[in-house]
């Protein structure tokens, strides 16, 4: 089964501020995933990278291969 998405190595900085350093994960096709962690942890920075919302410092997000 193919991944719906894959974010490799994703990292986003704001001057010094880093709130995203080298994530990684996989989401295959017909799953869910849910993303869970404290408040400041990146949750929403990642979905928005993900929607093209925000452009990540370096790394990859792919959501069907795009």
């Amino acid at each position: 089964m193919a991944n719906a998405i894959e974010v490799e190595n994703l990292v986003l900085e704001y001057g010094k501020n880093v709130a995203l350093n080298g994530i990684d994960f996989s989401v295959p096709e017909g799953s869910v995933l849910g993303v869970l962690g404290p408040n400041g942890a990146g949750k929403t920075t990642a979905v928005r990278i993900l929607a093209t919302l925000l452009k990540a410092t370096s790394g990859t997000a792919r959501v069907h291969g795009i």
